[in-house]
């Protein structure tokens, strides 16, 4: 691994990733979004540079083949990831993306690589049980109708083209979805942070419990707002990315 300058661009990442911050944390998107889900977030919180990844298969990288499965997702990040792993980081993933989040930090375990310092799970049942989020049960239908819903819920009226790239992107993504299974809890040696919203109609305090499987210090926040309102990076949430270090 290099250390020194990390500004080489690499198309995992919206922005070169900075040398001039003391700690990172990387933003795993939700299904269906792509790094444009942490847009309205800052560059850096404090002195924690925010790195958004970005998955193959969507907004500027539509044109690379989908990954498929979360297996081929976490194989193909952890190259362009580790020379960023030089200082101390933190992963964060809402929704389906906490999965891939969780992922990463066990494959970078099992390769022997540095792991981060805190995983922030957000919306997102545990891994053996995220085979129970309702939209995987959704007909094709029913997911353009969430699209049109969510498209306008920040403020843009849906275009019909732009419910069809949102629909197809989404319909991959809950392939590779559907498709994950973890049968048996992986524990990490990071404590895991895991956030309710409060007016989330999807996911209850109750469902995310399966997490404290997952680490010896898991701990649970309740934060004020809807399932789509990290994309505010409301303070309450800057302040807990910042409280790992």
């Amino acid at each position: 691994m290099t250390s020194g300058s990390t500004t080489v661009a690499s198309p995992w990442f919206v922005r070169p990733p900075s040398t001039d911050h003391a700690a990172r944390v990387f933003c795993f998107p939700f299904s269906g979004s792509g790094a444009s889900a942490f847009s309205a977030w800052p560059a850096a919180i404090d002195d924690v540079e925010v790195c958004p990844v970005q998955f193959p298969g969507r907004e500027n990288r539509l044109a690379h083949p989908h990954y498929g499965t979360y297996e081929n997702l976490v194989t193909g990040l952890v190259e362009p990831l580790e020379p960023l792993l030089d200082r101390p980081f933190a992963f964060f993933g809402h929704c389906a993306g906490a999965i891939p989040a969780y992922e990463t930090a066990v494959r970078l375990a099992e390769l022997g690589l540095p792991g981060p310092g805190c995983l922030f799970v957000s919306g997102q049942p545990a891994p053996h049980d995220a085979s129970r989020d309702r939209m995987l049960t959704m007909t094709e239908p029913e997911l353009r109708a969430e699209v049109e819903s969510f498209i306008r819920s920040r403020g843009i009226e849906p275009r019909p083209d732009m419910v069809d790239l949102g629909l197809m992107v989404l319909l991959r993504d809950h392939a590779a979805a559907g498709a994950y299974r973890r049968q048996e809890p992986v524990a990490l040696r990071c404590p895991i942070i895991v956030l309710h919203w409060r007016n989330d109609p999807d996911v209850s305090l109750d469902e995310l419990q399966g997490w404290r499987q997952y680490s010896d210090s898991v701990e649970f926040r309740v934060v004020d707002g809807g399932h789509y309102d990290f994309m505010d990076a409301p303070d309450e949430l800057r302040k807990l990315l910042t409280s790992w270090q």
